[in-house]
C-alpha cells in the first residue's frame, strides 16, 4: 500500500486579489482626509476669543442669580437688625425701671430716717475709717514679711542646688580616679604574669638542654 498524496497547490494571494478586481471601500479614504476643508488662522483666533469670553447665556444667568442672592441677604440683614434693636430697647427699658424703683425706695427711706440716723452714721464712718487704717498697716506688714520669706527661701534653694551640683561633680571625679587606678592594677598584674610565664619556660628549656647530652 502506497502513501496517500496530501500535497496542496500553492495559491498566490496577490494574484488572487488582482483576479478578483478592485475592492469597493465603504468609508473615507486617506485622500479625502488630506483634502478636507481647513479654517484659516484668522478664523481660529476668532474661535479662541469666543471661548475665552464664554457664552452670553451663562453670563446672564450668573448675573440674575447674584441679584437674587443680594436681595435675600438684604432681607435677612433687615430682620436681624430689627430683632437686635427691639432686644436692646427692651433691655434699656428694664434698666430704667430698675433705677427708678431703686431711687424711689432710697428716697423714701432716707426722708423718714434722716433725722434719727444722722449721728449714728457719723460715728460708724469714723469707726470704719480707723478699721481700714489698721487693716492697711497689717496688710503692708504681712506683704513685707512674705516678700522677705520668699527671698530667703529662694536663696536657700539656690545654695542647695549649688551644693548638690558640687557633690555630684566630686563623686564623678572620684569614680573616674578609681576606674583609672583599677585599670592600672590590672595591667601591672598582666605584665607580671607574662614575666613569670617566660621565666618558667626558660627554666624548662635549660633542663631539657642539660638532660639531652647525658641521654644514651
Amino acid at each position: 500500500m502506497g502513501k496517500r498524496d496530501n500535497r496542496v497547490a500553492y495559491m498566490n494571494p496577490i494574484a488572487m486579489a488582482r483576479s478578483r478586481g478592485p475592492i469597493q471601500s465603504s468609508g473615507p479614504t486617506i485622500q479625502d482626509y488630506l483634502n478636507r476643508p481647513r479654517p484659516t488662522w484668522e478664523e481660529v483666533k476668532e474661535q479662541l476669543e469666543k471661548k475665552k469670553k464664554g457664552s452670553k447665556a451663562l453670563a446672564e444667568f450668573e448675573e440674575k442669580m447674584n441679584e437674587n442672592w443680594k436681595k435675600e441677604l438684604e432681607k435677612h440683614r433687615e430682620k436681624l437688625l430689627s430683632g437686635s434693636e427691639s432686644s436692646s430697647k427692651k433691655r434699656q427699658r428694664k434698666k430704667k425701671e430698675k433705677k427708678k424703683s431703686g431711687r424711689y425706695s432710697s428716697s423714701s427711706s432716707s426722708s423718714s430716717d434722716s433725722s434719727s440716723s444722722s449721728s449714728d452714721s457719723e460715728d460708724e464712718d469714723k469707726k470704719q475709717g480707723k478699721r481700714r487704717k489698721k487693716k492697711k498697716n497689717r496688710s503692708h506688714k504681712s506683704s513685707e514679711s512674705s516678700m522677705s520669706e520668699t527671698e530667703s527661701d529662694s536663696k536657700d534653694s539656690l545654695k542647695k542646688k549649688k551644693k548638690s551640683k558640687d557633690g555630684t561633680e566630686k563623686e564623678k571625679v572620684r569614680a573616674k580616679k578609681k576606674k583609672s587606678s583599677e585599670e592600672r592594677e590590672k595591667a601591672t598584674e598582666k605584665t607580671k604574669k607574662k614575666k613569670k610565664h617566660k621565666k618558667h619556660s626558660k627554666k624548662k628549656k635549660k633542663k631539657a638542654a642539660s638532660s639531652s647530652p647525658d641521654s644514651p
